[in-house]
C-alpha cells in the first residue's frame, strides 16, 4: 500500500509541466515516538506537523492560482460556449493534473497527521500505564 501511494504521488507530482512553479513541501523528517518521547519532543513534533500543514495549504493555493492562469491561457479571449474541442481538452487536462497533485498532497498530509495523532495517544496513555502500576 505504501509503495502504491508513493508511486501514485510521484506520478501526480510529475504529471506535466503546468505547475512547475509550485514547490511541493517535504514531509517532516521525523514524527516523535510517543512511547519514548519527552513532552518537549512531542510539542516540537506538533509544531513541525503544523508547519507542514501550512506549507501544504500554501502549495495547494499555489496550484489553484497556476490552474486558473493556465485555464485562462487556453481560452485566449473566447467564452466557454465558444471554446474549441482542443481548448476544452486542454482545460480538462489542466484540471486533471491539478486535482491529482492536490489530492496527493492532501493524502500525504492526512497520513502524517494520523501518524502523529497516534503517537499523541501513545504518549498520553504512557503515563496512565505507569499510574496503574504504581497503584498495584
Amino acid at each position: 500500500m505504501k509503495a502504491f501511494f508513493a508511486i501514485a504521488a510521484l506520478a501526480a507530482l510529475t504529471a506535466g509541466p503546468v505547475y512547475a512553479d509550485c514547490s511541493y513541501p517535504p514531509p517532516p523528517d521525523k514524527i516523535p515516538d510517543g512511547s519514548t518521547a519527552t513532552l518537549d519532543e512531542m510539542q516540537a513534533g506538533q509544531k513541525t506537523v503544523q508547519s507542514y500543514d501550512h506549507a501544504i495549504k500554501a502549495y495547494t493555493d499555489c496550484l489553484r492560482l497556476e490552474h486558473d492562469a493556465a485555464v485562462a491561457k487556453t481560452t485566449t479571449g473566447a467564452k466557454n460556449a465558444e471554446l474549441t474541442k482542443e481548448q476544452k481538452a486542454q482545460q480538462e487536462q489542466i484540471e486533471r493534473v491539478m486535482n491529482q497533485k492536490n489530492n496527493a498532497a492532501i493524502d500525504q498530509e492526512e497520513q502524517i497527521v494520523a501518524r502523529f495523532n497516534e503517537q499523541i495517544k501513545i504518549f498520553k496513555n504512557r503515563g496512565k500505564d505507569t499510574d496503574k502500576d504504581k497503584k498495584k
